[in-house]
């Protein structure tokens, strides 16, 4: 791959990685190094770090940049390297898009800033203002549950106009919202759409996205590029199957826990079960504890 270089629009399973720790400010490097094996060898279309699953904003800024150097370096241009890089801060998103050029990432990748909820004027601007002293292309990324603020349709409409932002990564849940999306590609043939709930996958691609950014593709990459192969090919029979699957999945790993927090420790402690990672958690958030440990153990043993 040359650098930089992306295909226009990425089609297929880019998996949010979780970001292995060992401590509180600690990566787990050999973790690290299994993990991101264990997902490329599932034939996925690229990687993207320090987005939700992988608890970027919880996240030190100095080991988001040893993250990204890391990753970078393992991965060694064998699939795009997508970098999270949303903050309350500009400085700070330019910063960690800055590294991710250095280290040799191909996008980065963008949500509201998450605290004093922006105006979609303010949002636009905040866009102008950004894009232009990003070294790299950026892709954005809605996810109102979190940020409290989406982007709106017309401003996703607008942002097409500036050719260096080149995708976007619906979060919503909100399928009618991403056939709007959807209806916009014709105006940016090269635009990347992908669908972050793996729930909705295989509808997305039916409905004409190109894949998917899916947390449960750290644990099983094999299954989303084949579920997401299968609704490309037209196979429904064969993408309804695999469906199934993936919803058996997000109704017992998913709901393991109590809080907000369970779909990523359920992930975590699946990986760690596996013997991939340490499943150690970013403050304030806590490891699965025996009981639910037992529970995902049960549920890798039904499989």
């Amino acid at each position: 791959m040359n650098p930089h270089s992306l295909p226009a629009p990425i089609r297929g399973i880019v998996p949010p990685m979780v970001t292995p720790l060992r401590a509180r400010d600690e990566i787990d490097v050999p973790g690290l190094e299994r993990l991101i094996e264990h997902i490329l060898a599932g034939g996925v279309a690229g990687l993207f770090i320090l987005g939700t699953t992988g608890e970027g904003p919880s996240l030190s800024y100095r080991l988001r940049k040893e993250l990204i150097e890391r990753t970078c370096h393992q991965v060694r241009r064998r699939v795009p390297v997508l970098v999270g890089i949303t903050d309350t801060a500009f400085v700070e998103s330019l910063n960690a898009a800055r590294w991710a050029a250095d280290a040799g990432a191909d996008a980065v990748v963008l949500a509201p800033p998450y605290y004093l909820p922006e105006g979609q004027p303010e949002l636009q601007e905040y866009l102008d203002h950004l894009v232009p002293e990003l070294p790299l292309p950026l892709f954005l990324y809605n996810m109102p549950a979190l940020t409290k603020v989406s982007f709106e349709l017309e401003t996703v409409r607008r942002a097409m106009d500036n050719p260096r932002i080149i995708g976007l990564k619906d979060s919503s849940g909100n399928m009618i919202y991403f056939h709007r999306a959807v209806g916009l590609l014709p105006h940016r043939p090269d635009w990347t759409l992908l669908i972050g709930p793996e729930e909705m996958l295989a509808d997305a691609v039916f409905a004409g996205g190109h894949g998917g950014v899916n947390g449960g593709a750290n644990v099983f990459p094999r299954l989303y590029v084949d579920l997401f192969r299968a609704a490309q090919s037209g196979d429904f029979l064969r993408a309804r199957e695999l469906h199934s699957r993936v919803m058996w999945i997000s109704d017992n790993l998913y709901h393991v826990g109590r809080h907000p927090s369970a779909i990523i420790k359920g992930i975590k402690c699946a990986l760690s079960l596996l013997g991939i990672c340490d499943d150690f958690m970013a403050e304030p958030f806590h490891r699965f504890r025996e009981p639910e440990r037992d529970r995902v153990r049960e549920f890798l043993n039904g499989l």
